[in-house]
């Protein structure tokens, strides 16, 4: 059929990596304050607005056929739906932050029918203070989550007076019409001499990778790279997982995060992961562990070049080795540093085609490891993955609703009970944490992140304030080298 077009083996590897217990979907929750002066049918209303709009653009038509001619392939479904894809949700009692974020985790935890094309749109009503929200979730197959992040902000508006509603499923632009014959045939051969260059280049550099590892784990280099699949790499943030899902968030002022950036010369990945680091010791300490070696994380890294808007994903995986432990969040903020300046060396030095090889080897190897049902006993790849999408810097509206918060949900990696995902929005950083209800209370967590921006914030601005420091000499060192950055 024309309208079929090829999976990568990155998009492919969502497929194959998911589960019952594990499913590879991703969402949003996004949290709105009702126009003054709104009707009661404000939101019924502006569902059943939403589900006119039954014609939905590619990739929201698609469905996966796996058995087609020449590999698994997305194609057009023969029927849709609206019904199956825009549900309404009133609930009895008005909804507290805590309950809804209770709701959002319990519609997170279904698969996707994987005969329909893959995706949801929640509307929720009755929220506390005037509040609706929409819980909208998607394969991770159809898109990374800048993508992802570009197509919700096409269905919103900067503009209060704008009241046109557009849904993300219309509003998409549809392809290009393929070549001509004659541009098709030059392409093919143009590709045909490129392609084989590529491959060389991706295989030169995937051992190049391999290399490094290599060094890394017989000791000739130090904490050049991080090695996954680590042994004694366990804690109580992997093995086997289970379907429930639970969700919180934290967040901090941008505004804050920018003072200490521009104190420390450190990114906004320096400091949140900073927090994470202090927040996950803090967590796990509570849960009856001692990780005395330092907590590593995945991190996903964008390989799209700029203005780069196609479907798909364009990513690569890699491990970063935090800080080792310690009490003094200023340590840890340049420690953090000092990690991410080597993985960024790393993944610069290779072509992207050899980080996102990588990234399928490693996810495989994961894989492998949770199907045979040896995730409690064989290390993980790493013990969580924090992920950063930067969303628009400007509030947004929805039919003169302000869109007040947005909140990432994300997917479980083979192994992992927990992921961490960073949504910039509007002056706010928000932490969004999904995790399987083995784990603790994650709201516990999502306080400590917040209470650990206050210690870092102390520890760069009040040097000399009640932070326990392993020596006085260090500390003093390190409050000149604060002030002076």
């Amino acid at each position: 059929r024309k309208d079929m077009k090829r999976l990568s083996l990155l998009d492919l590897g969502f497929f194959i990596t998911e589960t019952k217990d594990s499913p590879k979907h991703v969402a949003g929750l996004m949290i709105f304050k009702k126009p003054a002066g709104a009707p009661e049918n404000f939101v019924h209303d502006l569902y059943e607005e939403f589900r006119s709009f039954d014609e939905p653009v590619e990739p929201f038509n698609q469905v996966i056929d796996f058995i087609a001619l020449g590999g698994p392939r997305w194609r057009t479904a023969d029927e849709f739906d609206i019904d199956q894809h825009v549900f309404y949700h009133r609930p009895e009692k008005v909804l507290t932050r805590r309950k809804l974020f209770d709701g959002a985790a319990r519609l997170h935890t279904p698969e996707l029918d994987r005969t329909r094309p893959l995706w949801e749109f929640h509307i929720i009503d009755r929220v506390q203070g005037g509040r609706f929200a929409i819980y909208s979730k998607i394969h991770h197959a159809y898109a990374d989550g800048v993508t992802l992040v570009d197509w919700t902000a096409r269905g919103l508006s900067e503009s209060r007076e704008d009241l046109e509603v557009k849904p993300v499923w219309v509003s998409l632009r549809k392809r290009r019409r393929r070549r001509a014959s004659k541009q098709a045939t030059a392409y093919m051969l143009r590709n045909l001499v490129t392609g084989s260059l590529s491959r060389y280049k991706t295989t030169k550099g995937l051992a190049k990778l391999v290399a490094q590892l290599a060094l890394e784990q017989v000791g000739l280099t130090r904490n050049a790279v991080s090695l996954p699949f680590r042994s004694g790499g366990h804690t109580e943030l992997t093995g086997r997982t289970v379907p429930e899902r639970q969700f919180a968030k934290a967040s901090v002022p941008m505004s804050d995060v920018q003072r200490i950036r521009d104190m420390c010369r450190a990114t906004l990945n320096h400091v949140a992961l900073t927090c994470v680091d202090g927040a996950l010791h803090r967590y796990l300490e509570e849960q009856g562990e001692d990780p005395r070696r330092p907590i590593s994380i995945q991190m996903p890294v964008s390989l799209r070049s700029k203005g780069d808007r196609k479907e798909g994903n364009r990513i690569g995986l890699v491990t970063v080795d935090l800080a080792n432990r310690t009490s003094d969040p200023y340590e840890r903020l340049r420690e953090i540093g000092f990690t991410l300046r080597n993985v960024r060396n790393q993944v610069d030095n290779v072509p992207p085609d050899s980080v996102v090889m990588y990234s399928i080897i490693t996810g495989l190897g994961a894989q492998l490891t949770e199907m045979f049902g040896l995730s409690d006993v064989l290390p993980p790849i790493s013990d969580t993955l924090v992920s950063n999408v930067p969303g628009p810097r400007n509030p947004l509206y929805l039919k003169g609703a302000l869109l007040e918060e947005m909140c990432p949900v994300s997917t479980l990696m083979p192994g992992n009970r927990l992921n961490i995902t960073l949504f910039s929005y509007a002056g706010t950083l928000h932490f969004g944490l999904i995790g399987t209800r083995q784990l603790g209370d994650l709201s516990k967590l999502a306080d400590y992140i917040e209470q650990a921006f206050v210690d870092l914030e102390k520890a760069v601005f009040h040097p000399r304030s009640e932070i326990e420091r392993p020596s006085k000499g260090r500390r003093k060192g390190r409050a000149k080298k604060a002030r002076s950055a």
